[in-house]
């Protein structure tokens, strides 16, 4: 799936971070890999520590019940099992496709 973002076989919608408290999430992670799995990792400290150190926004693919989306913002952290952008937003990492 990753992959398919890449190469812009899939197109996801684009969300603003406010609705997505609206979406569901089903808990299964979204990749497979243990290679993916670890990049995603690394991204999201990387993504974390760029947030809060230089305001710079990163685009977050993830996977809810209601389809495939993006969002462009700011990380404020990560924990273990979620990130939280600004206003508490949280998304779980198992939904996290990739982040740039």
């Amino acid at each position: 799936m990753a992959k398919d973002i890449q190469n812009k076989k899939i197109t996801p919608e684009v969300i603003k971070k406010e609705d997505i408290p609206n979406l569901s999430f089903s808990g299964i992670d979204v990749l497979d890999d243990m290679k993916d799995k670890l990049q995603r990792e690394i991204d999201l400290k990387r993504a974390t520590t760029l947030s809060n150190t230089d305001k710079t926004k990163v685009k977050i693919y993830f996977r809810a019940n209601q389809g495939l989306y993006r969002v462009h913002t700011t990380i404020w952290a990560t924990t273990e099992s979620n990130i939280t952008l600004k206003g508490g937003v949280i998304i779980p990492i198992s939904a996290v496709i990739r982040v740039v």
